[in-house]
């Protein structure tokens, strides 16, 4: 009984079991390389997903414009440079040409920015530009542009030898035929032929066919005639491979070359005008009398444009910038006259009435105005017309027609003569700045001061606010010449003998042209311009001028025309602190002549030994 109460009290208690430490080891670790096989499974199912979605939104999404892009790293369209049209002179000599030089571009694509960096300090020593230059112009293009760069112009044959031996080291650059500007006759016509450059940005939204790195006009005939000179860039499309070399050619859009154009200068003349000049500051001037066709137009000090068709350095820009101001056209600048605009007060003196071709004055040493002696150029000169007070150049004359005539008669027929009216449209050429003839009413409105005698005395003999360019001095010169048709100046051969160039009639009276042109002619035979009367050219007519300028030595002055009995061309001189008119402008005019009439110089000229 006893036993069997202990079995069912056994069997009630449950049965206790302690595992071995082996065994709950080995369970944690199956636990754990469950644990770890599902995070792995989890992180590659994770990876796979993102790559499917991925690769979905590659070839789904963005397919197209990765194929796209895929297909640009593969063909290029390469612009092919257009030659730029010549320049030509009246009688077809080369005074702009194009030619063939090599040029180094690079394709922002092939490199990342980083390598980009290594590769531009790499190239800088080889082509003479700073890291920055060169990144500088990357940048502008954009790193992932597919159009190439071009860094480097006219590369010498130094330079194109060494790049070539490496070219293998540098992916994405490329060396290029290009055509470039040559300008053999280096800094003649400088100012009215301009230069050229790279279109900027304005350049590339202001014509959306021009393609980057494209050779523009900036000044002169280069930016004015643009339209006919750029010519219409072609394309090259090639298949690359993955270096960039090309593999061969799909197809081509042939450039068009510019068109050549002939200008009216005479490049004789032109280098005449150039070389007489020299160092000194000045302008000179030969138009044809009878079309106003520009046969020169010198300014110094000039430049060689041929600079811009490489990279400029820093010392030349400096140059170009400096006081002597190489850029400035002086043909455009207005000067004062000073004797010569007594043409325009002889005009003004007859045609208002107040004098006749035959009319005489009394001169002296000098007249008082307003209690102020305004002299004369030594002593008086008796009793005289209007011829021989254009060849002795007679102050006390001309302060008398002036005050007679009134400064508003004189502003009217200067400006009818061309001063400050003369159309520069035609020529295109920048940087001008017209002559002025102030009336006391436009003094008043300009400076604020009221008008006395004295400023009608100084503006008679071309002081005080009188203003003229000397390409005005030889359009007025021209119109006496001619026989009183005011010439339109122009620099494009197709402009001559056109509607838009046809001289206007100017309604000066013969009489009083007469009696102009023969004092002009009576200065060279026997007046202060008598050095051009020589003999070694035809008769010519002329006026001198010696300007007064403060705080500087005279402007010397001198306007002419040629022959005197059938006029053909006209010119203006102007020499900066050159003294008297008859000593330094009159040597060069007569130079321009002697070039003119085919005759040889053999000895530099002597000049008069009167003052003006």
């Amino acid at each position: 009984m006893k036993s069997d109460l202990y079995l069912s009290s056994a069997r009630a208690r449950p049965l206790s079991y302690t595992a071995k430490p082996s065994q709950i080891s080995d369970r944690a670790a199956l636990q754990g390389r469950t644990f770890r096989a599902l995070f792995v499974m989890g992180i590659v199912s994770l990876g796979l997903g993102i790559c499917s979605l991925r690769i979905a939104q590659l070839q789904l999404v963005q397919g197209k414009e990765h194929r796209a892009a895929a297909e640009d790293n593969r063909v290029r369209l390469v612009p092919v440079p257009a030659a730029r049209g010549n320049i030509l002179d009246r009688n077809d000599k080369p005074i702009a040409i194009s030619r063939l030089s090599r040029s180094v571009y690079l394709w922002p694509r092939q490199q990342s920015r980083r390598e980009w960096r290594v590769t531009a300090t790499q190239l800088s020593s080889l082509l003479d530009l700073s890291t920055d230059e060169i990144l500088e112009q990357l940048e502008k293009a954009g790193f992932s542009a597919n159009v190439p760069v071009r860094i480097r112009r006219d590369l010498d044959r130094d330079t194109f030898i060494a790049l070539s031996e490496r070219t293998a080291e540098f992916p994405g650059l490329e060396i290029r035929g290009d055509s470039s500007r040559y300008y053999p006759h280096q800094n003649f016509a400088a100012h009215l032929l301009g230069y050229i450059g790279e279109a900027t940005e304005d350049d590339l939204k202001e014509n959306p066919n021009y393609p980057m790195g494209m050779l523009v006009g900036k000044m002169g005939v280069e930016r004015s005639a643009r339209v006919l000179l750029d010519g219409q860039w072609g394309n090259r499309l090639i298949e690359v491979n993955a270096k960039g070399e090309e593999i061969q050619e799909l197809g081509t859009q042939e450039a068009e070359a510019g068109t050549s154009l002939n200008l009216t200068l005479n490049l004789d003349l032109q280098k005449t005008a150039q070389q007489a000049l020299g160092d000194r500051r000045g302008a000179a001037v030969v138009l044809d009398a009878k079309t106003g066709a520009v046969l020169a137009m010198a300014s110094a000090p000039t430049f060689d444009p041929n600079i811009f068709t490489r990279r400029v350095v820093a010392e030349e820009w400096e140059r170009l910038q400096g006081v002597n101001k190489p850029f400035l056209n002086r043909a455009l600048q207005g000067y004062p006259p000073g004797s010569t605009f007594k043409i325009v007060t002889s005009v003004a003196g007859m045609e208002s009435g107040q004098f006749f071709p035959d009319s005489v004055l009394g001169t002296s040493s000098y007249i008082t105005v307003g209690g102020t002696q305004f002299h004369e150029h030594s002593g008086g000169y008796g009793v005289i017309g209007f011829l021989d007070a254009l060849a002795y150049s007679s102050n006390t004359f001309f302060y008398q027609v002036g005050m007679a005539a009134g400064p508003e008669e004189i502003a009217k027929w200067g400006k009818i003569l061309g001063i400050g009216t003369t159309d520069l449209e035609l020529l295109g050429l920048d940087g001008s700045l017209p002559g002025s003839l102030p009336t006391p009413e436009e003094k008043e409105e300009l400076y604020g001061e009221p008008w006395y005698t004295g400023d009608t005395v100084s503006m008679s003999i071309g002081q005080g606010l009188v203003l003229v360019t000397p390409l005005e001095l030889a359009v007025m010169v021209s119109t006496v010449a001619n026989g009183g048709m005011r010439v339109k100046p122009h620099l494009l051969a197709q402009q001559t003998n056109t509607a838009e160039t046809e001289p206007e009639p100017t309604g000066i009276a013969p009489g009083t042209l007469d009696v102009i042109r023969a004092g002009l002619q009576a200065v060279v035979e026997s007046g202060t311009g008598r050095s051009l009367n020589d003999g070694s050219i035809p008769l010519t007519a002329g006026k001198t001028g010696t300007v007064e300028v403060p705080g500087q030595e005279d402007n010397s002055v001198y306007v002419a025309y040629g022959p005197a009995s059938d006029p053909e061309i006209a010119i203006a001189v102007v020499v900066e602190e050159g003294g008297y008119g008859s000593k330094v402008a009159a040597p060069i005019a007569h130079e321009l002549f002697k070039t003119y009439f085919g005759v040889a110089s053999e000895s530099p000229l002597e000049s008069s030994d009167l003052p003006e």
